[in-house]
């Protein structure tokens, strides 16, 4: 089932309930590649809700639509006790947008060679953004596009798609974001032809077409891994609800994507966008087992899921979604080599 035009997405709290009515996306958004069942909660802050709701326990849907439809919330509308608590037992700390956008503007300097590709910052923690960003003439779109970034321990990713000052809570219009895909998906915005009552439908569809896949390319290129259940779905729906949002404002609709484009995004969210220890690389909770250390008799792997190391993928195309799956700690060491 497809929501209506009118659907709300757009409150910082993103409605777990909205998201159910879009076929298989919240289903998707809720898988972990690695295991092939769902991310876990990796977190005991629910344990009081009874079974299902465990460190070890999986989310399920049922678990935060219905009834619990407003049980994951961001961290800026958590109970101040129990912002402490994750901080002192987690090391949870958020951080403002502004901190966000010059950490981000430093790594586009070293990119670009130049500053204020995207937007001016000002003294008192602000800034200005650019119309339309200003390349310079030896950098191209589909290479900027294609740069993978990362944000590690990501909480709800304000490193990677900014909706909201995830320390405030206000929310940050399209064009003045400042994430890593946001400015992906901002340059993709304004350095791509838009749609004209002149173009014939052909014209139209090949432009919208072509458009869609400088997106996947941009979100098959950005990356971020966290621990906790609750912030990783957070995080997935973040990036999510952002395609909606500017596919939005680029053809100047209410209308949702198709189901199609929408369970597209999804799957590649769901898998680089991951749930990990950052220091084992492997399912929270749970010890990494090399492939050759558990085998049978006729040698073949026999590690539980939980006990593989993070998996992700390497994409190669767009049309169909294709790649090759990667183990993270392989990715890494190869990287430090």
């Amino acid at each position: 089932m497809k929501p209506t035009a009118t659907t709300p997405f757009w409150d910082i709290d993103i409605s777990e309930d909205k998201l159910k009515k879009i076929d298989n996306v919240l289903d998707i958004l809720l898988t972990d590649r690695t295991t092939q069942s769902n991310i876990i909660w990796a977190s005991d802050d629910y344990k009081h809700l009874g079974k299902g709701f465990s460190f070890f326990d999986s989310i399920q849907v049922d678990c935060i639509t219905g009834k619990y439809a407003t049980l994951i919330q961001p961290r800026i509308k958590k109970h101040n006790l129990q912002q402490r608590k994750r901080s002192k037992q987690m090391a949870e700390v958020f951080t403002p947008a502004w901190v966000c956008n010059h950490q981000n503007n430093l790594i586009d300097e070293a990119w670009f060679d130049t500053s204020g590709v995207f937007n001016h910052e000002t003294d008192d923690h602000t800034w200005t953004a650019n119309p339309k960003p200003l390349f310079p003439k030896n950098k191209s779109l589909d290479h900027y596009i294609a740069l993978k970034r990362i944000e590690i321990t990501c909480g709800e990713a304000p490193y990677l798609v900014s909706r909201y000052d995830a320390t405030t809570g206000e929310p940050i219009a399209i064009g003045n974001r400042i994430g890593l895909l946001d400015r992906k998906l901002w340059a993709i915005h304004t350095l791509t032809p838009n749609d004209s009552s002149e173009l014939t439908v052909e014209e139209r569809e090949t432009l919208k077409r072509q458009w869609h896949n400088k997106v996947i390319r941009a979100y098959q290129s950005t990356y971020g891994f966290e621990w906790q259940g609750d912030n990783l779905l957070l995080a997935r729906e973040a990036l999510f609800v952002s395609f909606i949002e500017y596919y939005q404002a680029k053809w100047h609709t209410t209308e949702l994507p198709s189901t199609e484009a929408m369970q597209k995004i999804a799957t590649i969210i769901s898998w680089n966008i991951w749930q990990m220890d950052g220091l084992s690389c492997g399912i929270p909770g749970y010890q990494p087992m090399e492939d050759e250390c558990n085998n049978d008799l006729f040698g073949t792997a026999v590690i539980p899921p939980q006990n593989r190391f993070c998996r992700i993928m390497d994409w190669t195309s767009t049309e169909p979604l294709n790649g090759k799956e990667e183990r993270f700690k392989a990715v890494l060491t190869m990287k430090n080599n």
